[in-house]
């Protein structure tokens, strides 16, 4: 058994071999189990790198305050983290996100200011007004999207951990972004140790990054349910991915995908994770049999109980997947 203090236990998280969905399919996925992370996201292993990043270059003093805007799941990692280790943490979030988020971040004794969600050009953004908060109060502003410790942090454990994992013997990785950080560090390690690695972009609707990628203009058709990922810029730590192709995932594939999982597999996930399964089941489809295709479970579905998982609210959204759904009439989701 190993100890250490909560703000080593980030990284080092179990691989999952979804068993019933790569019978299925013939071809292995594998869900690398970022929930299982101290604050239950894979945002913690971003929060660790830029809090540390930020001691070693002088930004964070002992009693120092972190500030950051954030769909939540990096909040709530930096609040984690940095309450552990003696910050006080601010977190700016939109105010459209699961209520989840919000209850996690009191508990945690984060300040918590919510902001209307409205587009990045609005100086109410959250990013903006993360950033004047910051200014204001002499604090160290994380600026996740920008700040290349993210990246890095993937770079140095998420890849590492992935290659090791799975002896070198990865065909693809399909991951969804937000930040960028994940698949820019992820994708640019493991590439590095093999350049036949596939990379594939996985998108909501509502994000320009999947059209950009084909077409190269940041446009986008409709939006989404999920939280924390798609963007419509180019971001530092996204520039950083080394990508083969993109994807497009709609909300009804990612809700049917968590669903079947919850049923099949049994695993509870939250909608980015329920994205990247699903993208990377039509990516293994693509590819010969017995491939190997890895991603990541970027958090659980009790983030999203009153939304993923609340049939009334889905049918609201005119998203309630059917009970008892098979795999075929998930993927074939529209």
């Amino acid at each position: 058994m190993t100890t250490g203090a909560l703000f080593d236990c980030v990284g080092r998280t179990p691989l999952i071999h979804l068993a019933r969905l790569s019978r299925a399919l013939g071809r292995d996925v594998y869900g690398k189990a970022e929930h299982l992370n101290p604050g239950g996201s894979v945002k913690d292993r971003a929060a660790r790198g830029m809090i540390l990043d930020a001691e070693q270059r002088g930004l964070l003093a002992p009693g120092g305050t972190i500030v950051e805007g954030t769909a939540g799941n990096t909040g709530i990692g930096l609040a984690v983290l940095g309450q552990s280790r003696g910050y006080r943490v601010v977190i700016v979030m939109p105010d459209n996100q699961a209520p989840e988020k919000f209850e996690f971040l009191a508990a945690l004794g984060a300040e918590v200011i919510a902001v209307k969600a409205t587009k990045f050009a609005d100086p109410a953004h959250f990013y903006h007004t993360a950033q004047r908060v910051a200014a204001e109060r002499g604090a160290f502003w994380a600026n996740q999207f920008e700040n290349p410790a993210n990246a890095e942090a993937h770079y140095t454990s998420t890849g590492p951990e992935l290659w090791a994992d799975l002896e070198g013997r990865i065909d693809a990785l399909a991951m969804s972004s937000g930040t960028g950080g994940s698949i820019g560090g992820t994708s640019r390690y493991l590439k590095e140790q093999d350049p036949k690695v596939r990379v594939v972009l996985l998108d909501p609707l509502g994000s320009g990054l999947s059209r950009w990628f084909h077409t190269g203009k940041l446009e986008c058709v409709g939006s989404s349910i999920t939280e924390g990922i798609g963007i419509m810029r180019i971001t530092a730590n996204l520039a950083q991915a080394k990508l083969d192709d993109a994807l497009e995932v709609t909300d009804r594939q990612a809700v049917a995908m968590a669903h079947w999982l919850a049923a099949h597999e049994g695993l509870v996930v939250g909608t980015s994770a329920a994205l990247n399964v699903f993208g990377a089941a039509k990516v293994a489809q693509g590819l010969p049999a017995g491939a190997r295709v890895a991603t990541l479970i970027c958090d659980g579905g009790q983030r999203y109980q009153s939304r993923l998982f609340n049939r009334t609210w889905l049918a609201e959204k005119g998203l309630e997947s059917p009970l008892g759904q098979s795999l075929e009439a998930v993927l074939a989701e529209a």
